[in-house]
């Protein structure tokens, strides 16, 4: 029998936008066919069954396609860009159940004004909303078959996993640091907003900009090191002892070095934490890959990961050996 090959990148991204083409498509063609017996304005909003929100016929449609537009190209550009993460064929089926809610509540709220005179008159019974949910089962079981099989795990080269002609007796160390401009501005902005906006209004609406510079700056610039202790991740712009990662030697299998694509294997910068593992992602290239022992993954992009990964795994190996002796 033959085993079937998963859906390649584009053709994937094309699969999860599939079912907001259709919906567009059924939605323009039911407006098509009842927009001569709609109201004006129609009712597009209810709170509890009772509409308490309306506008004109073009304004619902229009809103509704840029909705579709935006949730369709969304979908379609995650799933290319994350191509090689084994998530993927569960994004596309949270894109065809998304999409099976939106077109189903769309269509009822449109039929629901067919033949009215008063658009305040329109209800919508609460089994419409058990309509729309339930019909995003089927809608998400079809995209995930879909999908196909998930990506396979990056393939390791033969010899990834050196070691360091490390004399016995003797230790060493290694540091590097990794930055990622784009973040330190954004943490700095943030700081600087909210500093700005906490003299000029009042510090309690400025916490949310001040919370949010102080999380991203610690993790645009990380200093990484390998030790006799394992590998450590300590903020650059804090003392060297405020580690917020630390991975000791016991918990270490294997580690090796590859090429990271932080976009299609971790959907962004920063400290990403995906099926199967975890990592901190500053940009794309040459990267460590800590295999845990619980079978997980640690990554993270740094200059020089090939010496790193030697050295952590000389460490490891005298590690089992002190436990086996």
């Amino acid at each position: 029998m033959r085993s079937v090959r998963p859906s390649t990148g584009p053709r994937r991204a094309w699969i999860a936008v599939l079912p907001f083409v259709v919906v567009i498509l059924t939605l323009g063609g039911l407006y098509a066919g009842v927009a001569g017996r709609l109201p004006d304005p129609l009712a597009t909003h209810f709170g509890g069954d009772r509409a308490d929100g309306f506008s004109s016929a073009q304004d619902y449609l229009a809103g509704c396609l840029a909705l579709l537009l935006v949730f369709g190209v969304g979908s379609g550009l995650l799933v290319r860009l994350r191509v090689h993460a084994r998530e993927v064929p569960w994004l596309i089926a949270t894109s065809y159940a998304t999409a099976a809610v939106l077109g189903c509540s769309m269509c009822l709220t449109l039929l629901a004004n067919v033949d009215v005179t008063d658009a305040s008159a329109v209800r919508e019974p609460q089994w419409q909303t058990l309509v729309s949910l339930g019909v995003a089962l089927p809608a998400g079981a079809l995209g995930r078959l879909l999908a196909g099989a998930a990506p396979p795990p990056p393939r390791r080269a033969r010899g990834e996993t050196p070691r360091l002609d490390l004399p016995a007796g003797t230790t060493a160390g290694w540091s590097r640091t990794i930055s990622s401009p784009p973040l330190v501005a954004l943490g700095v902005v943030l700081l600087g907003a909210g500093l700005l906006v906490g003299i000029l209004a009042g510090w309690l609406s400025s916490a949310g900009l001040l919370l949010g510079g102080a999380a991203v700056l610690p993790l645009a610039s990380v200093r990484v090191t390998v030790d006799r202790h394992g590998l450590s991740l300590s903020p650059t712009f804090l003392p060297y002892r405020c580690r917020f990662r630390r991975i000791p030697l016991d918990r270490v299998a294997e580690a090796g070095s590859r090429r990271i694509a932080c976009f299609a294997e971790f959907g962004g910068w920063g400290y990403r934490i995906r099926a199967g593992g975890s990592g901190l992602v500053l940009r794309s290239g040459e990267g460590i890959v800590v295999r845990l022992t619980n079978g997980k993954e640690f990554v993270v992009t740094v200059d020089d990961a090939a010496t790193a990964v030697a050295l952590l795994n000389t460490y490891t190996d005298r590690a089992r050996a002190r436990q086996g002796g």
